[in-house]
């Protein structure tokens, strides 16, 4: 009878083998390409196999991988990555990440993990300082920014509502990540229930709009309980007016939840703290380690501002989990979420912000500010390309242009422009619409770009418009 295990020699053999992989792949990911893809027929036809009864050599399945999945796919961490948003992880992360499978850590309860336990709390309240949250504040390590906004306004839904949500009205603009909409359909909102407000010209909520919408419900007998602000949005990066909405939020008793999950961690920085002033006075923030933070996959975090009010929402006490109960005085996070069987998620950020130190984060955070900078100053030299938005929490966007082509032209232009730069993968950028234009993005938070990655992207995307 198979037991699914191996000798000591032989883990220790498959673990090298993995190990001179991902090395490989570190030493040598800015030579490949930036981006690379295939359509669902030739990945089926390479990797649809049957799965047989008999054992495939470990060796041949990491041919397999090496070859056919892992080159199969966008290179995040390349210097020339600036699509949507990079994902330039750390080493120790990676290692971490190995470490917390390897060791099979079931991260639900005090009683199963007091040591992960306590360095998710101290990783989380050191979150919470930076954040200039107060002592009472606290959160919760979840998969990624979907999962930290549904979380947060699940807890605004318990604690405005009571979760009677019928004439209840929430407000954010319509620069607001996707991810809010699908979080809010899974909480039970509808459209009746949900304000898109219409943004300004800087691609930030109207305030006058805002509040207008907010006194026109209350007259009609709705109940508005929570506007929510981007700081960092997908779009542009924008950073919307905290404090001014704050107001509003105390002024109308709602709920305040920030969605930090691309820009909140920015706070580390000197530059980022200024552009994020109000950030503090929220209710709930998501944001994101595996973004800002260089962090793998997967790392989202809620964060309230009463650590209380995840309990009160999530705790359910089944007579099954008795034991672990008998600690309540204790932290068991699967009282502070959606997951009872959760993973060790905070030992890369932990174990990262140990080995690496502070100031190298914080140093890389003002990398990213400084590249988009640089970027915004290249584009304004050149004649061929316009400048959209200007550089907002790293990210600027822009368009590849030419006197007497009319917008629609522009538009396909531009368009064409990203598809020539996956088909090339020397280099990797996204587009987006804002106000009817198609235009590109660059977000420039990956510390290993350098000026000159910039300047030959740039470059690359008007040669490519030319072509076109």
């Amino acid at each position: 009878m198979s037991k699914l295990e191996f000798s000591p020699q032989e883990m220790k053999k498959m673990g090298y083998q993995v190990i001179d992989m991902i090395v490989d792949h570190w030493t040598n990911f800015p030579q490949k390409r930036a981006a690379t893809t295939a359509s669902r027929g030739e990945m089926r036809k390479k990797l649809s196999q049957s799965f047989s009864e008999t054992p495939i050599p470990f060796e041949e399945m990491l041919s397999i991988l090496q070859r056919d999945v892992f080159s199969n796919t966008l290179n995040l961490m390349h210097p020339k990555f600036f699509a949507y948003i990079p994902g330039p992880n750390n080493f120790i992360g990676v290692l971490a990440e190995a470490m917390a499978a390897g060791f099979n850590t079931f991260s639900g309860t005090w009683l199963a993990s007091a040591g992960p336990s306590q360095i998710e709390w101290d990783t989380l309240h050191f979150l919470c300082k930076q954040l200039d949250l107060p002592a009472c504040a606290g959160g919760i390590f979840v998969s990624g920014g979907s999962a930290a906004n549904l979380t947060a306004l699940a807890v605004a839904r318990k604690q405005k509502l009571n979760n009677h949500i019928n004439n209840a009205t929430i407000y954010y603009s319509d620069q607001t990540h996707s991810a809010t909409d699908r979080a809010l359909t899974i909480l039970g909102f509808h459209d009746k229930n949900i304000r898109r407000i219409t943004s300004n010209n800087s691609h930030v909520l109207c305030l006058d709009t805002l509040e207008q919408q907010i006194s026109e419900d209350k007259q009609n007998g709705d109940k508005p309980f929570c506007i929510i602000a981007n700081s960092g949005t997908t779009n542009t990066g924008a950073v919307e007016p905290l404090n001014a909405i704050a107001d509003l939020c105390k002024k109308y008793k709602m709920w305040f939840h920030i969605d930090g999950a691309y820009g909140a961690a920015a706070v580390l920085s000197d530059q980022g703290k200024k552009q994020l002033s109000g950030i503090e006075r929220a209710d709930s923030i998501a944001l994101d380690p595996h973004k800002w933070l260089f962090q793998p996959f997967e790392i989202g975090c809620t964060i309230v501002r009463d650590v209380e009010h995840l309990k009160n929402t999530f705790q359910i006490l089944p007579e099954y989990l008795q034991d672990a109960h008998k600690h309540d005085k204790e932290i068991n996070f699967c009282d502070h979420g959606i997951q009872l069987s959760r993973s060790f998620r905070a030992l890369k950020l932990w174990l990262s912000l140990k080995v690496f130190g502070l100031k190298a984060f914080r140093e890389a955070i003002d990398r990213g500010f400084f590249l988009a900078n640089f970027a915004e100053q290249q584009i304004q030299k050149n004649p061929q390309l316009q400048l959209i938005t200007s550089a907002q929490m790293a990210i600027l966007t822009f368009r590849y242009y030419k006197e007497g082509l009319c917008e629609e032209t522009l538009n396909i232009t531009n368009s064409a422009i990203v598809k020539k730069t996956i088909a090339e993968g020397v280099a990797m950028v996204s587009s987006t619409v804002l106000k009817g234009k198609t235009v590109l993005r660059f977000c420039t938070i990956n510390p290993r770009a350098t000026e000159e990655d910039i300047s030959e992207t740039l470059g690359k995307l008007v040669e490519y418009g030319d072509e076109f």
